[in-house]
């Protein structure tokens, strides 16, 4: 290790008197700073229940361009008078303890390194380091309650001394994406809820309800056949026959049955009517499944709401056997990538959508052709110079399309490339229904779409359903992540199993962090912009303008251009000099 990044490490080197500053005090880049320069400010002393951070490392990260934008009217704001209240953005950060409160002394540490978690709920109020609490585009600023003591416990993941300071700060985007991977959808009927269970008139069929029955408060059933009735009124706690509700009147029933939150748990047996389905999943909870038993397609495309698919979890489940429990558990609904499939990530071009295709290549019994596409020739061509040794190591094959310059149309393409068999798995990471809606249909029957970029709740896409119970095709979306995502990708890093700061394609210091947010609105760079706070003056370079600004941290870059600890050691080395 380098001496200076061993004594930055050590804390060695002496606190500062300020901390240089870019709070936010409305909408607008403009009103990040004041007069395009961030502020000093005398460092501060823990209270008690406090403690004093050094911010190390900073993701720049597309998501704050909302808050940018809105300002005081961002829902994490609550329409908070900025000029008065400011925040401060940087959700992606990594921090040292430099200083702890007399309360916090049996927990925390001077020296200790964290990761933080973003997240952040109090009380069951949605807040966010970087939002709500003012984030890490700072040198130094006090961590309280606000983030230690949430609905969850601390927020903040102690990282390991073997992590760089990259890989730290990008714990946080590479947990989100990690996070969309694993299951958050409900698979079982929900403990407590209430059910409904909808049939068609004349079905004779001989249903089974196997296991899960009783979990439910109470079963509503609507023209099922006699004996699954039978059935049900002999497991169930609690059963209601409503065979008056309808699509017409079906929002009014909801109402007055749930509240108007939704059935938790809806069944739909022998569907039919595309136009019903969408009617009923409407009316489905947040964190609700919708359960399709039959074995026949419906009569067109459902539109589904792929708001809700992102942030409110909905499961879309189903099986073709007479065993309507059949659907549920994780045995039958997966949501990682299939081993040895045709993967296809759309619109990838951005840091986030890069992270998914790096995991992709890395990921153990992960697809073996993988697409990428963007509309962007530069950020196509970096992705095929990043990523070539890693393909090569892992035995992928990785291909690039530009929807703008390629003569074939992506669902043409993605045929052609998969001999008309279609993808495993898609992942769309642009968020745009009608890019979502086209993404579906090229995936094979049995496929799997990931909805990761979030479109507002209420937006619809036509889908085909009829797979979901016909060929097992699942449909999800996942929104933010927890500090167990974040341990997960740490675990994996330090088990040499996945590189995080591979997506960093710039890097700069404290003072240009303002040039570093507009360069990542312009998409400048085609990949994540990481910003040091402690190295002031440390202008604002993309990893290509290394080998002339900073040679010897050039020399230390990875295979590829590719950032990692021994560059980071080297940039220390070159930027931080001893005291006079």
């Amino acid at each position: 290790m380098s001496n200076q990044y061993t004594k930055y490490q050590d804390l060695t080197l002496p606190i500062p008197p300020v901390t240089m500053t870019w709070n936010m005090y409305g909408a607008g880049v403009e009103n990040i700073g004041k007069e395009n320069q961030p502020e000093a400010f005398d460092v501060p002393e823990p209270a008690d229940n406090q403690l004093l951070v050094r911010v190390d490392a900073v993701g720049l990260c597309f998501s704050d361009v909302k808050l940018i934008n809105q300002g005081s009217k961002h829902p994490k704001l609550y329409n908070r008078d900025l000029r008065k209240e400011p925040t401060r953005l940087g959700h992606e950060a990594t921090l040292t303890v430099i200083k702890v409160g007399a309360d916090l002394q049996d927990t925390y540490k001077v020296g200790e390194r964290y990761a933080m978690q973003p997240d952040i709920y109090q009380n069951g109020k949605s807040t966010a380091y970087g939002y709500t609490v003012p984030g890490g585009l700072t040198q130094y600023h006090l961590i309280g309650p606000e983030v230690l003591e949430t609905d969850a416990g601390s927020c903040l993941l102690k990282v390991s001394e073997k992590m760089g300071f990259a890989e730290s700060a990008l714990l946080e985007p590479w947990g989100c994406v990690w996070a969309s991977y694993t299951q958050r959808r409900r698979l079982e009927p929900k403990e407590g809820g209430i059910m409904w269970i909808v049939g068609q008139v004349g079905d004779t069929t001989e249903y089974e309800f196997s296991h899960g029955l009783h979990a439910p408060a109470t079963v509503v059933l609507t023209n099922v056949p006699d004996s699954l009735r039978e059935k049900v009124e002999k497991t169930a706690t609690n059963v209601l026959i409503r065979n008056d509700i309808t699509t017409e009147n079906l929002a009014d029933v909801v109402s007055e049955l749930t509240g108007g939150v939704g059935f938790d748990d809806t069944v739909v047996l022998a569907p039919k009517s595309a136009k019903e389905l969408t009617i009923i999943a409407k009316h489905v909870a947040r964190r609700g499944t919708m359960n399709m038993v039959g074995n026949a397609p419906v009569d067109g495309l459902v539109e589904a709401d792929v708001g809700r698919l992102h942030y409110d979890y909905v499961a879309f489940i189903g099986n073709n056997s007479q065993d309507i429990a059949a659907s549920y558990g994780e045995a039958r609904n997966r949501c990682d990538l299939r081993k040895d499939g045709f993967a296809v990530f759309v619109g990838a071009g951005g840091p986030m959508g890069q992270m998914h295709v790096q995991r992709a290549i890395e990921l153990k019994d992960g697809p073996k052709q993988i697409i990428v596409t963007d509309i962007n020739d530069q950020r196509l061509a970096e992705i095929e110079g990043r990523f070539a040794s890693l393909t090569e190591a892992n035995h992928c094959e990785l291909i690039t399309y530009n929807p703008t310059s390629n003569a074939m149309s992506l669902p043409d393409f993605v045929n052609a490339k998969s001999g008309n068999q279609g993808a495993d798995d898609v992942v769309v990471c642009v968020p745009n229904a009608n890019i979502m809606a086209e993404s579906a249909t090229f995936m094979k029957d049995d496929g799997m779409l990931v909805l990761f970029a979030g479109v507002p709740n209420g937006t619809l896409a036509p889908v085909d359903f009829s797979s979901v119970y016909l060929s097992n095709a699942q449909y999800t979306g996942t929104s933010g992540l927890t500090i167990e995502d974040q341990t997960v990708v740490m675990n994996n890093t330090l088990a040499g199993n996945i590189a995080p700061a591979i997506c960093v394609a710039a890097i700069g210091g404290m003072k240009v962090a303002k040039a570093g947010i507009e360069a990542m609105i312009a998409a400048k760079y085609p990949g994540k912009i990481l910003i040091f706070p402690q190295l002031e003056n440390l202008p604002l370079l993309g990893l290509d303008e290394l080998a002339e600004q900073l040679p010897e941290v050039a020399e230390a870059l990875g295979e590829g251009n590719t950032w990692n600890v021994k560059a980071e050691q080297a940039l220390f080395e070159a930027c931080i000099k001893d005291p006079a």
